[in-house]
């Protein structure tokens, strides 16, 4: 008889959503769940990292999973550097609160843990899996935590712990292409900022993001810079007031001057994604599945489409094989669109050559005068492909 009902290994955001969306479902809420977390829960209280989470996604995470200090985003202006196009997307045209929010990590995994606290979850914290053995009834895992080693057997066992590209090791069921560019990020403030607007910028080198935090004054905004390895290299060891005259040079005046940075860092891009979510009894969500490029920001809101569909089947078929097949079928048509999309924007806007420039500028001035197409756009940035 197995320990488990199911095992969910990582302890991330989606990793936390998948498990509080099961303590919470009538049909699941009764199962014995494991989640099994390398850390402890304090470790990523104070992380100041930004990430953005879709209209879409916020509508999935219910109110005892959703971060206080989240700053809406209602409107998205959309450039490239150097040539002519543009484009607006404002949240009034799609009759939404905001087109999506930006969350601290730190404050978004303090709310998705606090909606499994309390709980009949049994976490396991300090606590790493490895070596799973499939048959037909159920997987064992070997575990190895603050007690030593020992092994659990569990009917189904999702995989929700991928971490950062770099970290990911070559595997050939995968589909992995390295970008060649690094992203820098950081917390810069502005000295007329514009409150709740999101910007996205295109260069020669990769896109420019600016996602407001508020702050003081509406002031502070989550900067990915996007670059290649040698010039991030050389801008990361900057002083700051050299820093934020280059990156002002990049990004241009539309909010005044960058007056300062805080919590710099860098990490490689690249696209790492699975062609099947599903092996047997095993199932992979969120950074495990598919690590994308952050353009236009999808990777988290993939990861957790993903997850809430996985609730919706296993609600369904139960804790099988059978509903680990169903939920790989449901979740293609959404990948393979986004994980496509994220992967052409990525390559694309980066060639500052012949005509594609032109052609990107003539394609975002097309949007404002073709509001059915610019209202897929968005609607896919916020939802995704439903199934």
């Amino acid at each position: 008889m197995p320990d488990y009902d199911l095992a969910i290994v990582g302890a991330g955001p989606v990793g936390l959503a998948l498990a509080g969306w099961l303590a919470r479902r009538s049909a699941t809420q009764h199962a014995s769940i494991a989640l099994i977390d390398a850390r402890e829960p304090a470790a990523n209280a104070n992380d100041p990292r930004a990430i953005a989470v879709s209209h879409g996604s916020r509508v999935l995470l219910d109110t005892p999973a959703w971060p206080a200090d989240a700053t809406p985003i209602e409107h998205i202006h959309v450039s490239q550097r150097g040539h002519f196009g543009r484009t607006l997307i404002d949240r009034d045209e799609h009759d939404v609160a905001a087109l999506g929010y930006v969350v601290r990590y730190g404050s978004l995994m303090q709310a998705l843990a606090g909606a499994v606290r309390g709980t009949r979850i049994d976490w396991l914290t300090s606590t790493t899996a490895r070596a799973p053995q499939q048959d037909a009834d159920g997987v064992t895992l070997t575990l190895d935590g603050p007690q030593g080693e020992r092994t659990l057997r569990t009917r189904v066992v999702i995989n929700a712990e991928g971490g950062l590209f770099h970290e990911q090791q070559a595997d050939t069921t995968k589909h992995r292409r390295d970008y060649g560019q690094t992203a820098l990020v950081g917390t810069v403030t502005l000295s007329a900022p514009r409150p709740n607007v999101a910007w996205e910028r295109f260069t020669h080198e990769g896109p420019l993001a600016l996602l407001p935090l508020g702050g003081p004054r509406q002031a502070e905004y989550a900067l990915v810079w996007c670059c290649t390895p040698d010039e991030a290299a050389r801008r990361a060891a900057l002083p700051d007031d050299a820093f934020l005259r280059e990156l002002g040079a990049a990004f241009g005046e539309r909010m005044g001057e960058f007056v300062a940075i805080a919590g710099r860092a860098s990490f490689p891009l690249g696209l790492n994604a699975a062609q099947t979510l599903v092996n047997g009894r095993v199932a992979i969500v969120g950074n495990a599945a598919q690590t994308l490029h952050p353009v236009a920001g999808q990777g988290l809101n993939l990861g957790l489409r993903d997850a809430h569909t996985l609730v919706d089947t296993l609600s369904a078929q139960g804790f099988e094989a059978t509903a680990l097949a169903t939920f790989n079928a449901r979740r293609a048509l959404d990948r393979r669109f986004t994980i496509g999309a994220t992967d052409t924007l990525a390559r694309l806007f980066t060639i500052d050559s012949g005509p594609l420039p032109l052609l990107r500028g003539a394609a975002l001035t097309a949007l404002e005068f073709v509001p059915p197409l610019k209202k897929l756009i968005a609607r896919q940035m916020m939802f995704g492909q439903r199934n």
